[in-house]
């Protein structure tokens, strides 16, 4: 019987992720999580002879969520340009996942053309023991793989 050898299991913790603005490169060091999803799009195609209604694709969305800690004022500052001149900003963000001594190897994902939904404008919470953070829901026009995890070899 095989198993999944666990070394090859890769941690987020691990996870390198960069956003490019305007042609300049920001470590996005201040980051707790990002989950970006590719989602078809179908349409119905009902059909003579079937009591189901098959589907087919019609295009794709791209959609995710950047979660940081409350430490950055980079993006509410972009949405400030745009309320203010009504010019549009996107940009790319970049995800390399890699984990030491993992058969994986490294992952390389570049989201193309971001464009922020929402922002927290300011916040506090005096309540909480928590440290401040913000999700920052986005949509992208295209992905780039620049580096594919290896196929891993299961143990017996």
């Amino acid at each position: 019987m095989a198993f999944f050898n666990v070394k090859d299991a890769i941690s987020g913790k691990e996870a390198k992720a960069y956003a490019t603005i305007d042609g300049k490169v920001e470590e996005l060091f201040y980051a707790k999580s990002l989950e970006a999803t590719i989602e078809k799009n179908k349409v119905d195609v009902p059909t003579l002879g079937r009591t189901n209604t098959p589907q087919r694709p019609a295009g794709w969305s791209g959609s995710g969520s950047l979660t940081t800690y409350y430490v950055s004022s980079k993006f509410r500052q972009l949405m400030r340009n745009y309320i203010k001149t009504g010019q549009d900003f996107w940009f790319d963000l970049q995800v390399v996942n890699e984990q030491p001594g993992s058969a994986a190897g490294r992952q390389t994902v570049v989201l193309k053309d971001c464009n922020i939904d929402s922002v927290i404008a300011a916040q506090f919470d005096a309540t909480s023991d928590d440290m401040l953070e913000e999700e920052i829901p986005f949509t992208f026009g295209d992905y780039e793989l620049l580096d594919q995890f290896n196929q891993i070899q299961p143990t017996n």
